[in-house]
């Protein structure tokens, strides 16, 4: 018997059948993705990164048990690295993630499924994924489940400018930016500012004063084109413009006016704020803001401007009470400087590894400590001079003077130096000159002369060494000799002598 086959039916099915192989590869036939969570894919943005929009969402929800502690993962799997996520091969055969398919991948099927005993994260973290973070989750994925280092330790790359509708809106580069995420989010530019609310909003920003009388009368009268830019540079020219910049940077450094301890007493750390704000006037460049602040004083040859900057490290808070252990609270200000240099300078919340391995960055103890041991090589005591003048913490030290006492200094340093260099002739000859005067006997050993002496007041000649100084002083011999020396004759001695 023959059969004719159908040549559209077969098309039809192997058309069927790619379709089906197709969908398995990019979302599976075994996986149902809810309409909800469809739909919240297509909103997102075209191209997810992975560090603006999935970490934070593997990180407040996964990490916990599939993180950098190892103390706490569960079932073996780390969702942190790359390589871990990628090569872990769990239960039901699938890979924790396959870069670029949805469907095999099985935290795709874990945090779509409402099987208590299945679903990820687990009802008993009482923790739970929004339709916007699944749909995140799976885009990602499906782009191809690209990792990226921490955002910390990424160097900043200049990104291409974006496209804009209205295009002569932007007066500079910056404007196309903000530009583009207002069209994205529907929305249209404001009309532009009049002047005396212009100046008022760049016055704040920059020196955090409003603008006075006579300065928004200049602006408003003036009608070049530079009148922006020049009125910018006048208030970026201010003193008031380091005080205002330095503000920020007083809080992520934990300036203070007082200890923060027990009877919490003033402290004067002015002269460090000052430098703060004379540094943000300088323009000085961030690298030397940053490098004199945590180890001026290790620069070759360094200028006590560079010394007074490290005042950075010594805003910790300062216990002053008398029964503390000083140990302790050393240990503990040293904790405090490497908090804050993860804070402040890494961008790290580096705190949480003091105690364990941190649960969301990639931070070991041992790391910790490593950083920790670069404070700790510091000398310090722990306790406050209780009860003193000024009761300032027992550590390095420098003499902040006046131009005027430098001047006087520097006077009273030469005059020194000159005396000094008198007195170095002097006492180079002092010892031959005290010497001499001191001299009572000379004696030369040559020879033993008979020689007229008074002994009990009545004249009589021994045998003795003339002694030319005081010849009434004459050495007497008795049982003495002369014999050949080193040098001329020497006196020969004997037990008798």
């Amino acid at each position: 018997m023959k059969f004719k086959v159908n040549k559209f039916l077969l098309a039809g099915l192997v058309i069927t059948l790619l379709v089906v192989i197709l969908s398995s590869s990019l979302f599976g036939t075994s996986l149902s993705i809810p309409d909800d969570v469809r739909l919240a894919m297509d909103k997102l943005p075209e191209q997810l990164d992975y560090n603006i929009h999935v970490k934070k969402i593997l990180s407040d929800k996964c990490f916990a048990c599939h993180g950098p502690d190892a103390a706490k993962q569960k079932g073996d799997l780390r969702l942190d690295v790359a390589e871990a996520a990628y090569s872990k091969e769990t239960e039901s055969g699938l890979k924790a993630i396959r870069a670029g398919s949805i469907s095999k991948s099985e935290i795709a099927h874990r945090i779509l499924s409402e099987d208590k005993d299945y679903m990820m994260p687990t009802p008993a973290s009482h923790l739970s994924l929004s339709t916007d973070e699944k749909a995140t989750l799976l885009k990602w994925i499906g782009q191809g489940a690209e990792y990226k280092p921490h955002w910390a330790f990424v160097a900043p790359v200049k990104p291409a400018l974006p496209p804009v509708e209205q295009e002569g809106w932007a007066k500079n580069e910056l404007d196309l930016f903000v530009l583009n995420r207002l069209e994205k989010e529907g929305l249209k530019p404001s009309p532009e500012a009049d002047k005396e609310t212009l100046i008022r909003r760049v016055a704040f920003d920059i020196t955090g004063l409003p603008p006075t009388i006579s300065e928004i009368d200049a602006f408003v009268k003036d009608v070049s084109p530079e009148a922006y830019e020049k009125m910018l540079d006048r208030y970026l020219s201010s003193p008031r413009y380091g005080e205002r910049m330095a503000a920020y940077w007083l809080d992520v450094a934990r300036f203070a006016d007082s200890h923060g301890y027990l009877d919490d007493k003033h402290r004067d750390a002015t002269p460090w704020r000052d430098w703060v704000i004379d540094a943000y006037n300088k323009n000085l460049p961030y690298d030397k803001f940053i490098s004199w602040q945590l180890a001026g004083d290790l620069m070759p040859n360094a200028t006590r401007e560079q010394v007074l900057a490290t005042g950075f490290n010594r805003n910790t808070k300062q216990n002053e009470e008398a029964g503390i252990i000083p140990e302790e609270f050393r240990v503990e200000y040293n904790v405090d400087r490497t908090n804050t240099l993860g804070s402040a300078i890494l961008g790290l919340t580096v705190g949480c590894a003091k105690c364990h391995d941190h649960k969301y960055d990639p931070i070991s103890q041992k790391d910790y400590f490593s950083m920790f041991a670069f404070f700790n090589s510091t000398f310090e005591n722990g306790s406050a001079n209780y009860g003193a003048e000024g009761n300032i913490l027992a550590g390095p030290t420098i003499f902040l003077t006046s131009p005027k006492q430098d001047a006087e200094l520097a006077s009273l340093t030469s005059r020194i130096k000159a005396m000094e260099s008198q007195l170095r002739t002097v006492i180079s000859q002092a010892p031959e000159q005290s010497l001499q005067s001191k001299v009572v006997a000379k004696l030369s050993f040559e020879k033993v002369e008979e020689i007229n002496t008074w002994t009990d007041k009545k004249s009589e000649t021994v045998k003795a060494i003339r002694n030319p100084v005081q010849p009434g002083l004459s050495a007497r011999a008795t049982a003495a000799g002369l014999a050949k020396g080193v040098a001329g004759n020497a006196l020969k001695v004997g037990e008798d002598t």
